[in-house]
């Protein structure tokens, strides 16, 4: 650990909860389809599977994912989020730690697949990012599936400029023992093309 804050919550204050909800449930009524990343982790996964969300945030992901039958553990470390999520699925487990040290938290490890959505990974606390992706790598079963999605460049990101390069994170997967299965431009499965300025990509935990 550095000591240094995460960027979410030098962004936020910790108290952006109840505002991110309404924003999903705006674009939600209005018609958007607010569930394209559980819908592509469903399609990865076998039935009642186990999946950690790290980084849950409201459990937007990690609910829909339940009602498709998984088992899901959501962990975030900003309790007005937990908040949300508590009150919207009080019978989910919801936990409240730092992904840094996801191992104190006492989770049974041999999850199915770890997600870490919506900018988790840049949000980090600088220089907690390698060790977090190892963290994440340690909750998989052998063949369990990492799935990121993250922005490259300030368009993609509530930052002025990307703290990290797809090259980076990969060297850090391949560290922890992943392996790159897939990688797309959006969780609709669009092709990425190098350079891009999303990412979502599909790791696998290799033999130990």
């Amino acid at each position: 650990m550095t000591g240094q804050r995460d960027r979410w919550a030098e962004l936020t204050g910790g108290q952006a909860g109840e505002e991110y909800a309404q924003r999903f449930s705006r674009l939600a009524e209005s018609g958007h389809d607010v569930h394209g990343e559980a819908t592509f982790c469903a399609a990865l996964l076998k039935p009642a599977a186990r999946v950690l969300d790290a980084g849950c945030g409201t459990g937007r992901i990690a609910i829909r994912l339940a009602a498709l039958g998984h088992s899901c553990t959501g962990v975030d470390v900003d309790p007005s989020m937990l908040a949300v999520a508590r009150r919207e699925a009080p019978t989910q487990e919801w936990l409240l730690g730092d992904l840094a040290r996801l191992d104190a938290l006492g989770l049974d490890e041999g999850f199915d697949l770890v997600l870490a959505a919506g900018n988790v990974i840049p949000l980090l606390a600088p220089g907690t990012e390698s060790l977090v992706v190892r963290q994440l790598a340690a909750a998989l079963r052998t063949g369990g599936l990492l799935v990121t999605g993250m922005g490259l460049d300030a368009a993609h990101l509530p930052l002025s400029e990307p703290p990290l390069t797809l090259t980076e994170f990969d060297h850090w997967c391949t560290q922890a023992g992943l392996t790159l299965r897939q990688r797309y431009a959006t969780w609709s499965g669009d092709r990425y093309d190098e350079g891009g300025g999303y990412a979502v990509s599909v790791h696998s935990r290799s033999a130990v």
